[in-house]
């Protein structure tokens, strides 16, 4: 399996399919033929289940993991993560803010050694063509601030929902990752310095949905949550 690509789902019965179809049909005209596309939806109460069912009939590459319950979007990532079998692993959101096609100069980024590539909204090339309200920009600039000072200096952008991994480099920080929900950008970035893998930060192009599912009190959760990783990195709680 050269790619595995993981879309975590909840309640994305309006947005998801639009995405779906236009990552199958990055690799209908890849030379990439042999992928798999993991949806693993988070305890949707809408039709998303349906729609992704439906979907599975017309593309054979999709495999669907149905959780009942809402568990967070770090542990439904980290469950498709762990299910993959990919050469190379990404994990997209499914409102497609950041287009698939982002592939085409990162895989051969990654080819070159590279472990774990992040997709960046904030360096010199990156392009947002729909951006959030201002006090969601303010709030996420703060907030990276406090996570490069206790964690992870020198990456812009954390918490962008596209990031791709060399598959066992992948399976190895995500079978120790402990945050289930936003923080857990935070956490895998930081094991993956603390394992010793090579990240590199690159430019992307990302469209904001309004429809988001991040919230006020996700902010405050993610700051203290980044406190909570960095004792557990002193205290050698994560077995390398």
């Amino acid at each position: 399996m050269e790619v595995s690509v993981i879309i975590p789902a909840y309640n994305e019965e309006k947005r998801i399919t639009p995405t779906i179809h236009s990552v199958v049909d990055y690799f209908d005209k890849s030379e990439i033929q042999d992928y798999e596309i993991i949806i693993v939806l988070d305890g949707s109460k809408d039709k998303t289940l349906e729609v992704v069912t439906k979907l599975s009939k017309k593309y054979k590459k999709i495999k669907i993991i149905n959780n009942k319950i809402n568990r967070g979007k770090g542990a439904v990532v980290k469950q498709g993560i762990l299910e993959s079998k990919g050469e190379y692993v990404l994990f997209m959101d499914a409102d497609n803010s950041t287009h698939i096609d982002e592939l085409d100069k990162i895989l051969p980024v990654m080819r070159q050694g590279v472990d774990v590539v992040v997709g960046s909204r904030d360096m010199k090339d990156s392009k947002i063509e729909v951006r959030q309200a201002r006090y969601k920009e303010l709030l996420g600039d703060l907030g990276n601030l406090w996570i490069q000072i206790l964690l992870v200096g020198g990456i812009k952008d954390t918490q962008c929902g596209f990031k791709v991994f060399e598959g066992k480099s992948a399976r190895h920080i995500f079978r120790q990752l402990t945050m289930k929900g936003w923080s857990f950008d935070i956490e895998l970035l930081a094991l993956a310095r603390y394992f010793g893998y090579n990240i590199k930060e690159m430019p992307v192009v990302w469209y904001n949905d309004d429809s988001s599912h991040v919230k006020l009190k996700d902010y405050i959760h993610v700051l203290l949550d980044t406190v909570i990783i960095k004792y557990r990195l002193l205290t050698k709680y994560y077995k390398k």
